[in-house]
């Protein structure tokens, strides 16, 4: 496959890109305390931040915005690019957003890296002190639309190391138009009943690898859609949330597709869905193929394997239509585990587009220490080795 080539070239790039970015010749270092932030927890540090940015930004030589131990309060951040060297953001103390969460919730984003090149972003925590925001919404009050905590977008070569992220309002993390992004050793939590808090999207971006993640949350631990091509998931380990989604896709008639997708040696507790492939039923140019999910636990999963080809809230706009996504090339090895619901394997193809190329081995998935059952519909390919469920294509 293709991401199996791709994966270890990256990992060759991040290599040299964290060596150069580590490098002590000439990295000048500046200190958001230099320019009036207090790490006092209360004293708003909005224009100190966007001060150390601008300077480091502007700096030929490799530079670091460093935010040394304490509490940081700071509104909307947007860090534009290009810079005209390496940028190294340091976090060593937590930053959080304004209790009113009208102060950050209208932007739709709350800290925000627009078109740069080749940046690190590591450690320290950052805490968007989303419940207030989340109240809101549960009551069907007039709310924002809510911030996305850290975005990247239009950028390329970023290395998200060490980072915990803490009590999104919307999205903790998004990944938007850009390439070769490494996150890693990473932390994300709000809670199960939080509404919408997705731990990361990808969208319209190609090689991303994502490894060492801890997620809980009150949607998808992550969820790759539109445009997203050669990405490597590994030692995730997921829930609470809504597990890891490709999708949902097709929503509008032209979309761009997903494609050369591993998921790997990750685990899945008490979540909603482990690994799940999801389709509006609309006509669509979209598609899904050449995906793997391999070597995969299931701890007490409602929906362990999923593909839905018939999603569609409030049958809006979509009824009696098939899903228009050509799924093709996915491969499920290795899942091993138990489903609270008796179906633990469920693929739900389109009727216009059958799924095709599906390939299941070794698959043990278990419901009340019984057999688990499984459930097809349009859905063509072979298995092979232990199959609990049994094979339904």
């Amino acid at each position: 496959m293709a991401n199996n080539i791709s994966f270890p070239c990256a990992i060759i790039l991040f290599s040299i890109l964290f060596f150069l970015m580590n490098s002590s010749n000439a990295m000048q270092s500046f200190n958001v305390q230099r320019y009036g932030a207090r790490g006092d927890g209360r004293t708003e540090a909005t224009k100190p931040f966007l001060t150390a940015w601008s300077l480091a930004c502007g700096s030929r030589a490799q530079a670091m915005v460093y935010i040394p131990r304490g509490t940081y309060l700071v509104r909307n951040l947007v860090f534009w690019g290009p810079c005209k060297n390496i940028i190294t953001f340091k976090i060593d103390g937590t930053l959080v957003a304004p209790a009113n969460y009208w102060s950050i919730g209208n932007s739709g984003y709350w800290i925000l890296f627009a078109k740069v090149n080749r940046i690190l972003v590591y450690g320290g925590t950052i805490d968007a002190k989303g419940a207030g925001y989340w109240s809101c919404r549960k009551k069907g009050g007039y709310c924002p639309q809510g911030a996305r905590s850290l975005s990247f977008s239009w950028c390329n070569n970023v290395l998200l190391s060490g980072l915990t992220s803490l009590n999104s309002q919307n999205i903790h993390i998004t990944v938007h138009h850009s390439s070769n992004v490494r996150i890693q050793n990473i932390r994300i939590r709000a809670p199960s009943g939080s509404p919408n808090t997705d731990g990361i999207i990808v969208q319209s971006s190609s090689g991303v690898t994502i490894s060492g993640a801890t997620i809980g949350t009150g949607d998808d631990c992550i969820a790759l859609t539109q445009g997203v091509k050669n990405v490597w998931i590994e030692r995730v380990s997921c829930g609470p949330g809504h597990g890891i989604s490709i999708g949902s896709l097709g929503e509008y008639t032209n979309e761009e597709g997903v494609q050369n997708i591993t998921v790997t040696s990750s685990v899945f507790t008490k979540t909603q869905n482990g690994v799940r492939i999801k389709t509006w039923a609309k006509p669509s140019t979209g598609f899904v193929r050449n995906v793997q999910f391999r070597n995969l636990i299931m701890r007490n999963v409602e929906n362990p394997v999923i593909i839905d080809q018939n999603y569609c809230p409030n049958r809006n706009g979509c009824s009696r239509q098939g899903s228009g996504i050509k799924i093709s090339g996915v491969t499920y090895a290795n899942i091993k585990g138990t489903s609270t619901t008796p179906i633990a394997m469920k693929l739900d193809c389109s009727g216009s587009k059958p799924c095709t190329g599906l390939r299941l081995q070794n698959i043990n998935l278990t419901y009340m220490r019984r057999s688990s059952a499984s459930y097809c519909r349009n859905a063509h390919g072979q298995s092979s080795g232990v199959m609990v469920p049994r094979n339904c294509m």
